[in-house]
């Protein structure tokens, strides 16, 4: 039994399938304006991790996630510049320009941190079309209206607006701050189209389109709408996306999608993903704790390793990152390849892979599911069953082990095989250490020379 918890509920809900054949998932992707950092990666991490953990047990997926390359503005009221134009400028480059760079970045990143590959990563400067069709119903219906800069939408008239984060609209209002744009009806009134001011000094924004109502580019709320909408169907199963992301962009989504269509629930799974403190503090550049992947590859960790530690705390409760923290992941990373075993007499299996289960199955619980993946690392299965195991677990942990050399540890007796050889070898005996060595090949071991003066053999397998 598959449990989450659901942001719309206020509660962990049993997961049941909408279409018995296909799960469909929609995860909120970065804007790619700059490079994503470890905090972006946390909530990537957990609906990888969500991803695999549906595709173990068996259920088939369509995964979407966006990548969002318009209509991202600096200010949640609408205000300032697009976050592509502003990394435009401070690059000499072109909006277009820095979208795919950080678009290349965020995907060689991703591959390093071993995510699935998506079925489909749209783009909203490829979806244009879709989203000014859905603002033209959203005029027609009612629930939109056009001012000097653009069109919003009407808050006031969605009954359920606010229902994600459990507030009415008038306790959003009394919250909300003082709007610098007095034209809006609501403060809690959002843009789905702006209209692109005129040109600065003769220069044109880079990225603008036609439409009914003059050249423009879409709010950044509408995008995921339109696009989650076009692959996933007006009503999809879970949305995945950091918390700071409900009160403004999800709510705004659920209320622009639901009066598009006229379909309640939108989503009937929303799953989001809490933030990483640096140190106990907010990561933030002023504070100087803002850490991209290649500040984690700098200072000479895996990348795994950061997955690793991302395990180590349930996904809707605060994670610490230190440098100590991420050293001892990864010294956990390392062990845990190797397979370390305890010895002892080989157990049954089924145990293990029932209480793994178990764990993520408990809303995606992976620090447990990572205990018992350690349980087994340390029992008295055989190394070939504990690696059967473990790579089996490693289906929804992904830390690539099936990648990696598996150092086995060496039983006593061919030790002391290895040691009486190379004595025979020092005495020049070198019949009876080619016998010796051919007992120790019987035994599913390699043997490879060092130099006579080597004080000691060594075995690899």
């Amino acid at each position: 039994m598959f449990k989450l918890y659901n942001t719309l509920t206020k509660k962990v809900d049993e997961f049941t399938l909408r279409d018995p054949k296909i799960v469909t998932l929609y995860c909120c992707g970065p804007t790619v304006y700059d490079y994503a950092h470890i905090g972006n990666f946390r909530t990537y991490t957990m609906t990888d991790f969500l991803v695999r953990a549906l595709k173990y047990l068996g259920y088939s997926v369509k995964y979407v996630m966006n990548v969002t390359d318009v209509g991202h503005l600096t200010s949640d009221a609408d205000e300032g510049e697009d976050k592509m134009e502003k990394g435009a400028k401070r690059e000499g480059k072109t909006a277009w320009d820095i979208a795919k760079f950080y678009t290349d970045a965020f995907l060689a990143d991703s591959k390093k941190l071993n995510f699935l590959e998506p079925d489909v990563r749209p783009k909203p400067t490829e979806h244009i079309k879709e989203q000014i069709a859905m603002v033209e119903t959203l005029l027609v219906k009612g629930f939109a209206y056009t001012i000097d800069d653009g069109i919003y939408f009407d808050t006031s008239t969605f009954a359920s607006y606010g229902k994600l984060t459990g507030q009415s609209l008038h306790e959003l209002k009394a919250g909300t701050r003082v709007e610098p744009n007095p034209q809006k009806k609501n403060p809690t009134d959002f843009a789905l189209w702006k209209f692109s001011p005129p040109p600065a000094g003769g220069k044109k924004r880079d990225m603008e389109w036609p439409s009914p109502w003059g050249v423009g580019f879409p709010g950044w709320l509408i995008e995921c709408s339109a696009m989650s909408m076009k692959y996933l169907g007006e009503s999809f199963d879970i949305h995945t996306g950091g918390m700071d992301l409900i009160p403004i962009h999800h709510t705004n989504e659920i209320a622009q999608s639901e009066a598009t269509t006229g379909k309640s629930p939108f989503v009937r799974f929303w799953v989001h993903g809490q933030f990483i403190m640096v140190d106990g503090q907010k990561m933030a550049k002023s504070k100087g704790n803002f850490y991209k992947l290649t500040d984690i590859e700098a200072k000479g960790y895996e990348p795994l390793a950061l997955r690793y530690l991302y395990m180590t705390a349930h996904y809707r409760a605060f994670l610490n990152f230190t440098w100590e923290a991420l050293e001892s992941a990864q010294r956990s990373l390392t062990d845990l390849r190797e397979h370390s075993s305890t010895g002892g007499t080989a157990t049954d299996s089924i145990p293990y892979k029932k209480r793994f289960q178990e764990a993520f199955e408990n809303d995606l619980n992976m620090p447990q599911a990572l205990a018992v993946a350690w349980e087994v690392a340390k029992s008295g299965l055989t190394e070939e069953d504990k690696r059967a195991l473990l790579l089996d677990f490693d289906r929804v942990l992904g830390l690539d082990l099936d990648r990696h050399t598996v150092k086995k540890r060496i039983p006593e007796d061919i030790k002391k095989l290895m040691e009486k050889r190379e004595n025979l070898r020092k005495a020049r005996k070198f019949d009876e250490a080619d016998s010796v060595r051919k007992e120790i090949e019987k035994k599913g071991y390699e043997v490879k020379d060092t130099s006579l003066e080597a004080s000691t053999g060594q075995g690899q397998s």
